[in-house]
């Protein structure tokens, strides 16, 4: 099997619903995060590639423009803007154009991140 990714990266603010008033992600607060978009596949096409990396540049411009500086709550309409939910987000937006996708990860900081994969 042969994998490869490529990493994006945004800013946007969001409020996690559900949690105690209390808790620091129940208010008003935003992350650097970072997208990872995993691609696997048993076979190479005649280049030798997965996919070539220049067409995942849709991924940027889409993050670019939906949710770059952006109020997730917003975008999503609703307040479960966790990175797991936006994880299962951002993996049906790219599997809808790249069959081949095999999981997406969204990093709110260097060390935290959480993954969609089927």
């Amino acid at each position: 099997m042969y994998s490869i990714a490529k990493r994006f990266a945004f800013s946007a603010s969001h409020t996690i619903g559900g949690l105690p008033s209390h808790h620091p992600c129940s208010r008003l607060h935003g992350h650097n995060y970072e997208v990872e978009v995993i691609l696997e596949a048993e076979d190479l096409d005649d280049v030798g590639f997965i996919r070539d990396y220049r067409e995942l540049s849709a991924l940027k411009e889409f993050l670019e423009l939906t949710v770059d500086h952006k109020h997730l709550n917003d975008v999503l309409g609703h307040n479960r803007t966790t990175a797991e939910v936006l994880s299962k987000w951002l993996y049906d937006w790219c599997v809808a154009r790249w069959p081949e996708v095999a999981a997406v990860r969204v990093c709110e900081t260097p060390r935290t991140w959480a993954e969609y994969r089927p």
